[in-house]
């Protein structure tokens, strides 16, 4: 059982992790008591986001902590890589933009499935994205 609020890193280097990312993010939505819907659209936009890392970040590592904020709880889970970064961002967050390969949700799926999104990332250099949801 892990600590709530405490930080947990884990790789992601292949599907199999992606796997254990999203029962991770379930575990520690289920701990905050966020609504079952709630725990899927955060436990959607985690696979793909962990997905987009292993894709096209080359693999890095997923960061899943529990916060409180204003007597609330939620979960915070960050995607980083050191892969090629997304070269053109606003079009990677348009609506129904996809690569064609994925869960077909795009970052802006992820988006707006969260209630926090943000996303830092430069060319040659990697990308970081950051989600959190919180309870009603």
């Amino acid at each position: 059982m892990t600590t709530p609020g405490a930080v947990e890193e884990l790789p992601i280097r292949s599907g199999d992790d992606v796997v254990r990312v999203r029962q991770l993010v379930r575990v520690r939505a289920q701990a905050v008591r966020l609504s079952l819907v709630d725990q899927t659209k955060l436990v959607t936009a985690a696979s793909e986001l962990a997905r987009n890392t292993l894709i096209y970040g080359g693999g890095g590592t997923a960061r899943v902590e529990t916060v409180t904020r204003d007597g609330r709880q939620g979960v915070r889970a960050t995607f980083a890589d050191e892969g090629p970064g997304i070269p053109d961002l606003d079009l990677a967050l348009t609506d129904g933009w996809t690569s064609g390969s994925g869960l077909g949700l795009g970052l802006s799926g992820a988006r707006r499935l969260v209630d926090q999104f943000d996303i830092e990332t430069a060319v040659g250099r990697g990308t970081t994205v950051t989600v959190v949801k919180w309870t009603r």
